[in-house]
């Protein structure tokens, strides 16, 4: 699955990932290479907090929503 993902240095110079379509899945590193690490990271563990709840996976980019 794919999903849009904003990266965005901060006053700290710290570097925050945000996937939109993922309401919470936020994480943050020191360069643009860990934060794109960490939002990774971060999108397999809200996936598989999906899964294990039975919540609805959201669609990808590229998919339509079934709603």
């Amino acid at each position: 699955m794919k999903f849009r993902v904003l990266i965005e240095q901060d006053e700290d110079d710290v570097f925050v990932a945000i996937v939109p379509s993922l309401p919470g899945c936020i994480t943050q590193g020191a360069n643009r290479k860990e934060a794109t690490a960490n939002i990774e990271e971060a999108i397999v563990g809200y996936l598989a907090s999906l899964k294990a709840h039975d919540d609805p996976m959201p669609p990808s980019i590229g998919e339509k929503s079934s709603t």
